[in-house]
């Protein structure tokens, strides 16, 4: 017989694949949320317990004589429900984000700036309001968790894409493809590295947590997918998969403006998580690899597309100004087209002449020819 469990939140972006998981493994499932987003993705056997998990008082009346094996809490004021389920829960298993280690929002904490890559569970977590408010304040309510809950497991999540969630990375991408949209602009070729994890990929490796006890309890792990895809592998994916071709130019970060709303950060640096924790002690793997889910994520959001101006777009903070970023493009292929690359004014062939290249040991393209024309076993 399965355990009787609480989610508090249930009806977001990782919720609804974690209730339907729990269901499907014969757990006897309660919701608690506000009432404001109900899905017909729910199962029909989920019980719902309307409350605001940022008010104690209203928990507390939902709660009062309630008990349950196991408790994961995705929504809400943590500390405070995690004070409030002490004898009400069997286990805990909470939901926190990455913004707790040191340098993830504030890459100018380290000298040269950036943040570790990769960055384990052990990474050195922000220990002062000065280096990040936020960050800060993660870092304590984790704390505040495992001191009522000794025996929690506590998850730092990344960036989140896939259906419903509010603030769709890929959707930059995705409304220029259906605006007819040739031209995009990325920093530094768009190759920075920033970690996030597909919906479905997270409730799995919740669920794997619920379903091992022993190994999960006391831990705190990094969630996300198990590859981390540069920006512009980003654009290229959802362009292949809804048929597009897009110019991809790139540009210095500091001129790449039209560029911020996907890097969510005021950095070109690295975001890269340590899994091995998650891989090793809970046998994670990917359900949905990251190559498919950011196009089963881009054709969600072509049938599912946010109003223009709305919630969603107010939150990426993408005007979406096709004449500004046209304007800013024309410039700086002007600038390029005046300067002339530098280059040896020596004949590279020349014996013991010394010019630009990739280096003795490079030998891939562009690098020191072979030295017999044919190879010889």
């Amino acid at each position: 017989m399965g355990e009787r469990a609480l989610v508090v939140g249930g009806t977001g972006p990782t919720g609804l694949p974690l209730v339907r998981g729990l269901v499907a493994r014969g757990h006897d499932v309660t919701i608690l949320h506000r009432g404001l987003h109900e899905h017909d993705e729910t199962p029909s056997t989920v019980a719902h317990l309307h409350a605001d998990p940022y008010d104690v008082a209203s928990l507390e009346d939902a709660l009062r004589g309630q008990t349950f094996d196991v408790t994961m809490v995705m929504y809400g004021r943590l500390r405070h429900i995690a004070d409030l389920m002490v004898g009400r829960t069997g286990r805990l298993l909470s939901v926190g984000g990455v913004p707790a280690y040191r340098g993830w929002m504030n890459p100018w904490s380290f000298e040269p700036r950036g943040l570790p890559v990769p960055t384990a569970e052990d990474a050195q977590t922000v220990d002062t309001p000065e280096d990040d408010e936020k960050g800060f304040r993660i870092v304590r309510t984790e704390q505040a968790v495992f001191a009522a809950h000794p025996g929690a497991a506590h998850f730092r999540y990344p960036y989140v894409y896939g259906p419903h969630q509010l603030a769709p990375r890929e959707w930059c991408v995705v409304r220029r493809v259906l605006d007819g949209r040739r031209r995009i602009v990325v920093a530094d070729d768009g190759l920075t590295l920033h970690h996030h994890g597909y919906t479905e990929n997270l409730a799995h490796a919740l669920l794997l947590a619920v379903d091992q006890p022993d190994a999960a309890g006391g831990k705190i792990f990094n969630l996300g997918d198990l590859e981390v895809l540069t920006v512009r592998q980003v654009i290229e994916l959802i362009c292949a998969e809804l048929g597009h071709e897009m110019e991809i130019v790139s540009m210095p970060f500091d001129l790449a403006t039209p560029a911020r709303p996907m890097l969510a950060q005021p950095a070109n640096t690295h975001r890269v998580l340590d899994l091995g924790r998650l891989v090793h002690d809970l046998g994670y793997h990917d359900l949905v690899p990251a190559r498919v889910a950011v196009g089963r994520t881009a054709h969600w959001l072509s049938d599912h597309r946010p109003a223009p101006g709305g919630t969603e777009e107010m939150v990426l903070t993408d005007p979406f100004d096709y004449p500004a970023e046209d304007a800013l493009i024309d410039a700086w292929n002007a600038a390029r087209s005046a300067i002339t690359p530098f280059a040896s004014s020596v004949d590279p062939s020349d014996e013991g002449v010394r010019h630009p290249g990739y280096g003795l040991a490079y030998s891939g393209p562009g690098g020191r020819p072979r030295s017999n024309k044919e190879f010889v076993e």
